[in-house]
């Protein structure tokens, strides 16, 4: 039968890994961007703000330890929660910014700034760097990593199966073993005849039955 707990390492390797790297590029790239010219307001090189910690910084962590959890998660519960978990914060990615405006906030003044570049163009890759295009791909991988650890493989049962089959070879004999006081079921033979019994005398007291009688002339 196939195990539906238990999931290979490597269901969720390449997916965990590309999680871990948005990750590390959502919680990063406000801080690191403006070296570059690619940035909100502050174009500032690390200077925090309530809109960069909490719209950036902290879905990011979250997409980062999810992906790490999926890249090493054996179970298919405990690697599938992560991976749902960093399809949220993909989504805070896409829909923080919108959320903060329209219901308000306890913690602060949280704005994401606006972008720093002179282009349009420009100014399109950085939201799509920052927020949108950047938690629709975290959304993306988040959910094919939580596909891949919900389904079972053809290699998986096989596996499986293979596991079984070892586990019922290497298990205790099928066959009765002989106790004292009752004959063997599997008696060894010499000849013709069973010797552990007594029911047959041995074989040298039998003539040899010769088909072909010697002719008389």
């Amino acid at each position: 039968m196939a195990n539906v707990a238990g999931t290979p390492r490597s269901r969720g390797g390449v997916c965990g890994l590309l999680l871990i790297l948005l990750g590390a590029w959502g919680g990063l790239i406000p801080f690191v961007g403006p070296y570059f010219h690619y940035a909100f307001t502050p174009g500032r090189a690390w200077a925090y703000t309530a809109g960069r910690i909490y719209l950036e910084v902290v879905p990011g962590a979250v997409v980062l330890l999810s992906g790490l959890i999926v890249l090493a998660a054996r179970g298919r519960a405990l690697g599938g929660t992560a991976a749902f978990l960093a399809g949220l914060g993909g989504a805070w990615f896409v829909a923080g910014t919108g959320v903060i405006e329209t219901w308000g906030t306890s913690l602060g003044d949280i704005r994401p700034g606006t972008p720093v570049a002179a282009s349009a163009t420009k100014a399109l890759l950085e939201v799509l760097g920052f927020f949108t295009g950047l938690g629709v791909v975290i959304v993306f991988f988040a959910a094919l990593a939580l596909g891949r650890f919900s389904l079972i493989a053809a290699r998986d049962a096989a596996d499986d199966e293979l596991v079984d089959y070892e586990s019922d070879q290497s298990g205790p004999s099928q066959f009765p073993a002989s106790q004292p006081g009752r004959p063997d079921p599997f008696p060894t033979t010499t000849g013709q005849y069973p010797t552990t019994s007594g029911q047959f005398p041995p074989p040298e007291q039998f003539p040899p039955s010769n088909p072909f009688p010697p002719s008389r002339s």
